[in-house]
């Protein structure tokens, strides 16, 4: 019988620690609301996105990994970071063989002004270059 009133006490103090916890808590909330991890977008947008700018970028946690619209708004940037590079790249390719053709089909540029085109190989007789 003892244990009865024992176990009975225990479970009624039990109940009335736990009411006057949730109760008596007070008008605060014992954990502060946390707002949620944003990207703050560490790309840099006055240059071009180097490296090192991809290795420092840490994307916020959420439940289930990463948050897509982050991550998806981080890689768009590098995307387009990357399609204006290949851009560039491409163009400056481009000036450089139109550049190497020029030199190699040009005029002679070892050539003093005022001298006149350099002799055709071969000999040539008077008659007509035969």
């Amino acid at each position: 019988m003892h244990v009865f009133w024992f176990l009975l006490l225990t479970m009624a103090v039990v109940v009335a620690a736990v009411t006057l916890a949730v109760v008596g808590g007070g008008g605060s909330a014992v954990l502060q609301d946390a707002e949620p991890e944003r990207l703050t977008d560490p790309l840099p947008a006055n240059r071009p996105v180097g490296r090192a700018d991809v290795e420092a970028m840490r994307l916020p946690m959420a439940v289930r990994g990463y948050r897509m619209t982050d991550v998806d708004e981080a890689l768009g940037r590098l995307g387009a970071e990357l399609a204006e590079r290949d851009a560039h790249i491409a163009e400056l390719e481009s000036a450089l063989a139109g550049a190497q053709a020029t030199a190699v089909n040009g005029p002679d540029l070892f050539k003093r002004p005022g001298e006149p085109p350099a002799a055709q190989d071969g000999p040539q007789d008077e008659e007509g270059g035969r």
